[in-house]
């Protein structure tokens, strides 16, 4: 039987080989995609500054109200319109895109949708 902590470490080493082909600049940012049983979060990350640029999650004081329950496809979409508002307003529209290691579907695929949608390209 597969165990909960086999899968996180399967999910880790491919995280791992996708992280050493992606990078995140100034001028395209990477958009890291984490994802709890309860709850989804998303960064924009520049890599070559080692800083966070923009950051959105289901514990956002925007979302949380609005949100029932954190750890659905519903709940994903809307942190990726967040991400993707945020990144706009700072005057960032092209990222790549780093889905942490997670396959994309589900919840991993309705942020990176909305994020599209809301004006983000990758």
């Amino acid at each position: 039987m597969i165990t909960k902590s086999d899968k996180n470490k399967v999910r880790k080493k491919r995280h791992f080989r996708v992280r050493n082909k992606l990078s995140g600049t100034t001028v395209r940012p990477r958009l890291n995609v984490f994802r709890s049983s309860k709850h989804i979060y998303a960064q924009l990350i520049d890599d070559s500054n080692k800083s966070t640029l923009v950051s959105a999650s289901t514990l956002d004081p925007e979302l949380k109200d609005s949100i029932k329950n954190g750890g659905n496809a519903e709940a994903a979409a809307k942190v990726g319109e967040l991400v993707a508002k945020r990144a706009v307003e700072k005057g960032l529209t092209e990222v790549v895109f780093d889905r942490g290691g997670y396959l994309y579907h589900g919840r991993v695929k309705a942020l990176a949708d909305a994020a599209r949608e809301a004006g983000l390209k990758f």
